[in-house]
């Protein structure tokens, strides 16, 4: 039935249908359409696997070595050092052994127990990819990674449920925290930056989870981002004008769509001269001005006391005269605090949030504001958004895995009670590329936006082309 309709559909389209013989007839092939067929499951080999041999005298060696050596004293130890005394050991163990395996896999068994000793075990390979985004645990022999936008099934593996929940627990009593019955999940960071999320038994039903949300080596700027086609050069020359004009910007997007990138990208355009306060729940923005202060959240402790939360850093913020405030994401009621910073001075803010569209952003900050319980005027509450923020920055990761700028608004004022908003920029999508690559391009939206007086008048000039598409200028010629 659904090749018959398939068949009558190309048709009505006008393109050829295959004449079927008498066996087709019979046995009909199953004609998919290009967006039916699946997308392959491409593995991806860290080639860290082990044959039944080597694994046996792995467990071996790294059983004799724990015997005898005092794990303890490697805390005393610099990091190579101690990875150094390992490699020794395990070396002299194999060979007072005899094993029966070859000088690499010799390397590869010595390898693995120093990764499962000083490191994350099977992890340690996928930590030490650049090309790996985010590492995905769903159970022992479940591991995933994102890589260049889209996602990946891997060959690592741990031995069991147990030997997963001993790399989680090393990660968490590292950073002063713990994971049990009692407190299943944790959010932490790791020392490189990279923020941790697991959960385990009995909230996760198949066994523990762990995500890894890898920190950004390489320090992306405008150039990369136009390389990689998340914005044109004329968007960026807008945006560095936004920033350098003290406009305050709220970016917004959905999970994974390049927020942080995009505020750190911004917040590169800020003057050396001015102090910069950021406030982040896990600290990830890499400014590169001298004169910066971090500051990051605190949960609370096993008691339940001690909990440092945004709203208290964001009023703290406005006490140590910041020329600019940087919010690694708004989420909860320090939006009210964020909306009252940015309409008494502090121009120049940046902020996240994550939401689908522009408008969807608004319509998010008013939610927080409400969490607060001030019981604003839906008017009056509407008029502090609409005078605090100046421009929306919309992004979004796409189905070929590419993060894009998709829309750029400015926001005029208010009609009634409805805030108004205009585009300046957009990405105008045609559709889908027979590799499964987005087809789109950027287009000025042929509006002027009003705050390119404002820039004007501190100095900042901005083409009036920039913002004409070409048919404007073709009628203009």
């Amino acid at each position: 039935m659904i090749s018959d309709f398939r068949n009558r559909l190309r048709k009505q389209s006008g393109k050829p249908v295959a004449a079927q013989s008498h066996d087709d007839l019979l046995d009909p092939p199953e004609e998919i359409m290009a967006w039916e067929r699946v997308t392959p499951d491409v593995l991806y080999e860290t080639k860290s696997q082990v044959t039944p041999v080597e694994s046996e005298w792995r467990e071996k060696i790294y059983q004799q070595l724990l015997k005898v050596m005092d794990l303890s004293l490697l805390d005393s130890l610099e990091q190579a050092e101690a990875a150094r005394q390992i490699r020794d050991i395990c070396q002299r163990l194999l060979d007072e052994h005899s094993a029966p395996v070859s000088s690499v896999s010799r390397q590869l068994i010595i390898k693995q127990i120093t990764d499962e000793v000083l490191g994350l075990g099977p992890l340690e390979p996928l930590l030490a990819d650049h090309s790996v985004s985010d590492i995905l645990v769903n159970g022992f022999a479940s591991v995933y990674v994102e890589r260049f936008g889209k996602l990946q099934r891997t060959d690592v593996r741990f031995r069991d449920d147990q030997h997963l929940l001993n790399i989680i627990d090393r990660i968490v009593s590292n950073l002063g925290r713990r994971i049990d019955e009692s407190s299943p999940l944790v959010d932490a960071r790791l020392k490189d930056g990279s923020r941790v999320n697991a959960i385990i038994p009995p909230l996760a039903i198949d066994g523990p989870s762990m995500s890894i949300r890898r920190f950004a080596v390489d320090l992306l700027n405008t150039d990369s981002l136009i390389q990689v086609g998340t914005l044109t050069p004329a968007i960026a020359l807008l945006l560095k004008a936004i920033v350098r004009g003290r406009l305050n910007v709220l970016i917004s997007g959905g999970t994974g769509s390049g927020k942080t990138t995009m505020l750190n990208v911004l917040s590169s355009f800020i003057p050396q001269n001015e102090r910069i306060v950021t406030i982040e729940d896990s600290a990830e923005l890499q400014l590169q001005q001298p004169h910066v202060v971090r500051l990051e959240t605190r949960p609370s402790n096993i008691e339940g006391r001690g909990e440092v939360s945004q709203r208290e850093l964001v009023r703290n913020s406005l006490r140590m005269r910041p020329d600019r405030i940087v919010i690694g994401e708004v989420r909860g009621v320090e939006a009210l605090d964020m909306l009252t910073a940015m309409n008494t001075g502090h121009d120049g803010s940046l902020t996240t949030i994550h939401a689908n569209t522009a408008r969807d952003a608004l319509g998010r900050v008013e939610n927080m504001v409400s969490m607060t319980g001030a019981t604003f005027p839906i008017k009056a509450m509407r008029q502090q958004i609409a005078s605090a923020i100046d421009v929306v920055i919309q992004l979004e990761r796409q189905e070929d895995g590419k993060r894009r700028l998709v829309s750029v608004q400015e926001i005029n004022g208010m009609e009634g009670e409805i805030i108004t908003m205009t585009e300046i920029f957009s990405f105008v999508r045609h559709g889908m590329g027979e590799n499964g690559e987005v087809l789109g391009d950027y287009r000025p939206s042929g509006m002027i936006p009003a705050f390119r007086d404002v820039l004007a008048k501190r100095g900042i000039e901005l083409p009036l082309t920039m913002f004409r598409p070409e048919w404007m200028e073709a009628r203009q010629s």
